[in-house]
């Protein structure tokens, strides 16, 4: 099973610079931290699920919806972030890797007692950016192909199916 990785949408733009410098509305604001959240899951591998609170919204029903495999919550009226945030982590196995992104230190200290592992919402955007620009280095030193399976392998695996293919092995 994957890493689970939960992040407090709100409390990671309100740490993040791109918004306020672009005066981007909430609505862009959103979309694109999720995509960079998307491109960064891609990267790492771990489950990510990025919740935005509804509770100062009319929303009878908590939103789920999956944007490029990451799944996006929307929570309901009276419901805010940090209660499903919380859920999850109570809801995982011992044994499942959790973290959650949020700066909020009540927030923090609560998932730390559920077992999961804390990263602040500016730790979060750092590492965002450190690994998708090691994953773009990579995958141009790989020359990885996105519609090219073989080419996603590592060299050495490579080269064992082309002994295989020729009969060399």
């Amino acid at each position: 099973m994957k890493p689970l990785l939960l992040v407090d949408g709100y409390n990671v733009i309100g740490a993040w610079d791109v918004p306020r410098k672009e005066r981007l509305p909430i609505e862009e604001a959103r979309d694109r931290l999720v995509h960079l959240i998307a491109d960064y899951a891609g990267f790492s591998g771990e489950e990510v699920i990025v919740v935005f609170d509804g509770h100062y919204t009319d929303r009878p029903v908590r939103s789920h919806q999956t944007v490029h495999g990451v799944q996006v919550v929307f929570t309901k009226h009276a419901e805010s972030a940090d209660n499903f945030i919380e859920a999850q982590c109570e809801a995982a196995p011992k044994w499942r890797q959790v973290r959650v992104a949020s700066s909020d230190s009540v927030e923090q200290t609560i998932a730390l007692g559920r077992g999961a592992v804390r990263i602040s919402s500016r730790e979060f955007l750092m590492e965002l950016t450190q690994v998708r620009s090691v994953g773009r280095v990579r995958m141009k030193e790989e020359k990885v192909s996105r519609g090219d399976i073989l080419s996603r392998l590592p060299p050495h695996q490579r080269e064992i199916f082309e002994r295989m293919r020729r009969g060399e092995d």
